[in-house]
């Protein structure tokens, strides 16, 4: 017995229609044909792309293989469907199909060829071409189609190629595709599956801003999702959720909420359109800027300057505006902080995610002395020439020095859920992820 793999991607639309629906759809249609279904991937890619339409997901289905003609027949199956639901009006929506065949004595969790495994991570932290994805295709003699321009290829074949070191799952709900209307779903229902399941799902609801994050507004057939660390957990938040009834359900797994796409690099080597992990310090004060954005800069060494010298390469660092109360944290930074910041470079600034204070620099606030003849606090006698008592006009050239208590303590800090990409892994799951690797490396050291 083997297995084959069906991946299917870029077959939305702005204006509706999703990936993961046709996903499920296949799911059925598969089962009606006989197939037993092992497995339902849902690949995150690279949440920069300029062509995705949303959350840039590809999917792979993975069923069990029973006879020659099984490979053939899912292919034209996941074409029929694509071919049917598909936008296709829409000039960014370019389908692609790709169908592989794994032999029995492959391990499913580890029977990707690394060529491959480093397409979907390409896929993933940086950008394919469709040729390179046909080159691949044609080299291991998968069955493929992709539609108008073929940019789907891309996203399909990463599916079938992908492998996480780290998962979680969603259960998604559908309503009928053709549905366009607002979504009937209970708030204070989700916000109870919040309360009963978290910290095993995430990301539901926002409660500082008192908003539901899982229902989407957007005219697709999606009418929520639940994310968390196992099908069970997802499974029972969704029980407490009071929605119109939906046409459909599926439990994928997938590597959102993990931060696979994040690159540790150095600032001098970051590059438009990923998304990074840097370390460095802060150079500036931080500015709120117009719309309520707030800005600093960062900096490879804390001597460098932050003009882009050699001696110390700096790189722009955004808060904006619906990263809400986020931008309080950004704001009680100070120069000489030392930090790590996480998030997407785009348009010469890093678009923060999270952020990690690994120390705080003393806040130095400099104030006119007070005069030691009168005991009244002096002014400033002008730019660089000191301070003036304007009693006695005595003069100094010493400030007073303060050491202003920080706002914040080292420690990480996020987004809220309401402005969180789907790859960015939650702090309430990363605490957990941690532990985890602690425990995995004493094991393996024989220290446990």
């Amino acid at each position: 017995m083997g297995y084959i793999k069906i991946g299917i991607d870029d077959t939305d639309s702005p204006d509706g229609m999703c990936t993961t629906y046709l996903g499920a759809l296949l799911c059925e249609s598969l089962e009606d044909e006989g197939f037993k279904i092992t497995e339902k991937i849902l690949a995150r890619l690279n949440p920069n792309a300029p062509f995705k339409t949303r959350g840039n997901a590809a999917v792979c289905i993975v069923a069990e293989e029973k006879s020659g003609e099984d490979m053939k027949n899912a292919f034209n199956i996941a074409c029929s469907l694509v071919e049917r639901f598909s936008e296709f009006d829409c000039e960014k929506t370019n389908p692609g199909v790709v169908v592989c065949s794994l032999t029995s004595d492959e391990d499913l969790n580890n029977s990707v060829p690394d060529e491959l495994f480093r397409f979907y991570k390409k896929a993933l932290c940086d950008f394919c071409t469709i040729k390179e994805a046909e080159e691949l295709l044609e080299k291991y003699g998968f069955l493929y189609k992709g539609w108008k321009n073929k940019r789907g290829l891309i996203g399909a074949l990463a599916a079938v190629s992908a492998e996480f070191d780290d998962f979680t799952y969603e259960i998604l709900a559908y309503r009928n595709q053709f549905s366009k209307g607002i979504r009937t779903v209970k708030k204070d229902t989700i916000f109870l599956a919040e309360e009963k399941t978290y910290p095993h799902t995430w990301d539901s609801v926002d409660f500082e801003n008192n908003v539901v994050v899982c229902v989407p507004h957007t005219p697709d057939p999606v009418l929520f999702g639940i994310r968390g660390e196992t099908p069970d957990w997802v499974r029972k938040a969704r029980s407490y959720i009071i929605s119109e009834e939906p046409e459909r359900e599926i439990v994928y797994k997938t590597n959102q909420g993990t931060d696979a796409h994040l690159i540790d690099s150095d600032i001098s080597d970051i590059l438009d359109g990923r998304s990074y992990k840097l370390k460095g310090f802060v150079s500036n004060m931080p500015v709120t800027g117009e719309g309520g954005h707030v800005s600093f800069k960062l900096t490879e060494n804390s001597g460098g300057r932050s003009d882009g010298d050699e001696s110390g390469k700096s790189v722009r660092c955004m808060a904006y505006e619906p990263t809400k109360g986020f931008r309080d944290i950004v704001r009680a930074l100070r120069p000489g902080d030392s930090v790590m910041v996480c998030g997407s470079y785009k348009n010469e600034s890093i678009n923060l995610e999270k952020i990690y204070v690994e120390s705080l620099s003393d806040d130095i606030i400099k104030k006119p002395p007070v005069c030691p003849e009168c005991k009244k606090r002096m002014t400033s006698a002008g730019k660089d020439k000191g301070y003036k008592c304007r009693v006695c006009n005595k003069k100094s050239d010493i400030p007073e020095i303060i050491i202003a208590g920080r706002k914040i303590a080292p420690g990480w800090y996020e987004v809220p859920p309401v402005a969180r990409r789907h790859l960015s892994m939650p702090l309430v799951r990363k605490a957990v992820h941690d532990v985890c690797k602690i425990q995995d490396s004493k094991i393996k050291s024989g220290n446990m």
